[in-house]
Formats: structure tokens, C-alpha cells, sequence
């Protein structure tokens, strides 16, 4: 029988997946309500999603995917003493969060030019909620990952990289829920 506890195994900071776990459980709350609320109007929610930018919402999934395979490279490339290379893919990882945030905010902009507020729909709402809240979440992502790319001591990465990829999970969740459900 072996010492070790499960707590003990976990890669990374164990504070850092109690605060993963409590943000996962927020927006799996949203969500979840979000799906609620669309039962009591499924046609108005669906006149409402008709709003958004699909492509550009399916872009955003390409590029944080691809922010987070380079977050994970830069531990990996940490640990193998290559720390450029690692400082790079984090700078990397952090343009790409940029990237989202810009084509995020264009979206925002349409929406604002043709009147569509929070208080437009119920749909609306929750869209500005979860979507403006996992904005929140990639930019102080993107100013962790510059953090550690300066900071880089591959125990510093690791938990860039734990938030990243939690930023990332809750966009792949977010994405289809709010863009795709029909």
C-alpha cells in the first residue's frame, strides 16, 4: 500500500484546482440556468442566437485550443531546459488570449450597433453574463501567462498553464451552449 493520497498525486497547485473547481462550478451554475430559462422560450432563444457571430465564436475555439497546446508546450519545454522556447510559447499563448479578446469585443460592438443590450432578451443576458465573465477570466489569464513567462520556473508555468486550460475548458463548454444549441 502506498503513502501517497490522491491529493498528492495531483499535478500542479492544489489551490490552484480548489479555485478551477469553485469557477467550473460558477459557470456550470450559469449555464445551467441559461438552459433553464431557454425551456420556458425556446423559440425566442433561438431568434436570439440567430444574433451571433458563429464563425467568428468557432474561431475563438481554433485559437484558445491552440493558446492552450502552447501553454502545455512551454512546461514541457521548461522542464526540458529549453526556457526561450518556453518564454516564447507562453508570450504566444498570451497573443492568442489577446486575439479572442478583440474578436470578443467586436462581437460585443455589433451587438451594441444594433441595440442589443442584456435587457433586449432573456437570452441576452445570460450571453453578456457567462461570455463577459469568461472574457474577465482570459484576460487575467493573459496577464498570468505573461507573469510566468518572466517568472518561469517550470512550478510557475504549471499553474499558468492549470488557469489556462481551465479558461479554455469553459469556452468549449460555453461555445456550444450559447452558439450552437438549437
Amino acid at each position: 500500500m502506498s503513502d501517497t493520497s490522491l491529493i498528492d498525486e495531483l499535478p500542479g497547485e492544489l489551490l490552484m484546482w480548489v479555485l478551477i473547481i469553485s469557477e467550473l462550478l460558477v459557470f456550470g451554475a450559469g449555464m445551467i440556468a441559461f438552459m433553464g430559462v431557454r425551456l420556458t422560450d425556446p423559440a425566442g432563444f433561438a431568434e436570439a442566437q440567430a444574433h451571433l457571430h458563429r464563425t467568428g465564436a468557432a474561431f475563438n475555439t481554433a485559437v484558445l485550443v491552440t493558446s492552450g497546446y502552447l501553454a502545455a508546450q512551454a512546461l514541457h519545454w521548461r522542464q526540458a531546459a529549453r526556457r526561450g522556447a518556453a518564454r516564447l510559447a507562453l508570450i504566444g499563448a498570451a497573443l492568442l488570449g489577446v486575439v479572442f479578446l478583440i474578436i470578443k469585443g467586436t462581437e460585443y460592438a455589433d451587438k451594441a450597433a444594433q441595440g442589443i443590450s442584456f435587457e433586449t432578451h432573456p437570452f441576452f443576458l445570460f450571453y453578456y453574463l457567462l461570455t463577459g465573465f469568461h472574457a474577465a477570466h482570459v484576460l487575467a489569464g493573459v496577464g498570468i501567462l505573461l507573469l510566468v513567462s518572466w517568472r518561469d520556473d517550470a512550478r510557475n508555468i504549471e499553474a499558468g498553464a492549470q488557469f489556462w486550460h481551465m479558461v479554455d475548458l469553459v469556452w468549449i463548454m460555453l461555445f456550444p451552449v450559447i452558439y450552437l444549441l438549437g
